[in-house]
């Protein structure tokens, strides 16, 4: 349903406000919703708390990164479709072509100090990948059920060594949600006045899971660029729990086929720490390193928006019918078994490939370990923990 007391506004007021949060937001996804509701709710009164809350919600059970899809529905509200659109290009825009020229120069970095320093990089994503999987486990795992099946969720992902065993878990999560989360109870809210409807949103959830079920299929005899675009496409529609979350899923994609060598993703995870706006700009990096028809700039460009497409189509279908879907316990208890699988996830993730990749000597765990330390107790912002694991890492070069 339409509602045409929508609040009014422009998508270049959209792309302003956002644009600036794109170049500021440090902190990652968990203080990115911090600055929208000093930004949105208390400072230019887009709207309020009830409104915020609820779509801040949806956003956190739908797949998908949950701030930039946060941000999206800020602009739908505010301005229609166009602004969605503008508040996405703000927002991610910065951190795009941060990763993108990060990329483009750490190609040049054989001596000794830049692999020193993609190396310290490596170390950042093992205290990031701990502390995001640390705040997890505390926020979807408080009961044993859901502790045991993540930890069930690790030891297959770990054992197997199937990428495919990623998606398969999370499956199990959502078939064993409903047994495994009974005490789990939806909370409904208000219906959020939008300027489209039911209609619109069957025919965005349509395109959507047609684009996943394409992804899903064979590509072996498929070009490059339809492979890696299924790949993103594929990642990003099956992220949940989390930008954290994106790592294994992304490392199927692009490791495991051999696009890129896990040293480099690795390094393309730590430098994502450092720069504002959401995660998923990692993309903007690996595909720039992939290439796709001898360009970065092409691959750059087809990575970052395959990834960050479904998504945005999906919380586009879910608005609409938020309030009846918010209402359901089913609904609320199968993602509940989906999130606890996720930290199973992450968790098989931060042992293989990250802390395996990284840590190749006593110094890189010592490094690791208070870098982890200091971002999860004294409370480090990213950008300093960036700093503290490169300086190291180029410190122990030069002795």
């Amino acid at each position: 349903m339409s509602d045409a007391s929508a609040p009014a506004g422009s998508a270049r007021e959209v792309l302003s406000a956002f644009l600036r949060l794109g170049m500021t937001s440090f902190g990652g996804p968990i203080a990115h919703l911090g600055y929208f509701h000093r930004e949105f709710v208390e400072r230019r009164r887009w709207l309020d708390d009830e409104r915020f809350g609820q779509m801040l919600a949806l956003c956190q059970f739908l797949p998908g990164p949950a701030s930039s899809q946060l941000g999206f529905s800020i602009g739908l509200l505010r301005a229609g479709g166009w602004g969605g659109v503008a508040a996405f290009v703000g927002f991610t825009l910065p951190s795009a072509l941060l990763m993108f020229a990060f990329a483009a120069l750490s190609a040049h970095w054989s001596g000794a100090p830049g692999q020193a320093a993609i190396h310290g990089l490596k170390l950042v994503a093992v205290a990031v990948v701990a502390q995001g999987l640390l705040g997890m486990a505390r926020r979807l795992t408080p009961d044993l059920p859901r502790l045991l099946l993540a930890v069930f969720a690790a030891l297959l992902v770990t054992v197997s060594g199937n990428a495919w065993m990623q998606l398969i878990v999370i499956v199990l999560g959502a078939l064993l949600g409903p047994w495994l989360c009974r005490s789990v109870t939806a909370h409904p809210g208000q219906p959020l006045t939008l300027r489209h409807g039911r209609r619109s949103g069957i025919m965005l959830l349509a395109v959507f899971a047609t684009l996943l079920l394409l992804s899903l299929l064979p590509w072996s005899d498929a070009p490059a660029w339809a492979r890696i675009t299924a790949g993103f496409y594929r990642t990003g529609a099956l992220v949940f729990g989390g930008g954290h979350v994106v790592l294994p899923l992304l490392k199927q994609t692009v490791v495991d086929p051999g696009w890129l060598d896990g040293n480099s993703f690795l390094a393309g995870y730590g430098a994502a720490q450092a720069v504002p706006g959401p995660m998923f700009s990692l993309a903007a990096f690996l595909g720039e390193r992939i290439g796709i028809g001898h360009s970065g700039a092409l691959g750059a460009a087809i990575c970052l928006l395959a990834i960050f497409l479904p998504g945005l189509l999906l919380v586009s279908a879910a608005l609409p019918f938020w309030q009846a879907l918010a209402a359901r316990n089913d609904a609320a208890r199968v993602l509940a078994g989906v999130n606890a699988a996720v930290v199973g996830l992450l968790a098989a993730a931060l042992y293989n490939p990250v802390w395996t990749g990284a840590v190749q000597r006593p110094r890189d765990a010592v490094v690791a370990l208070s870098a982890f330390a200091l971002f999860a107790w004294a409370r480090w912002p990213a950008l300093a923990i960036v700093g503290w694991c490169v300086t190291a890492s180029l410190l122990a070069a030069l002795l």
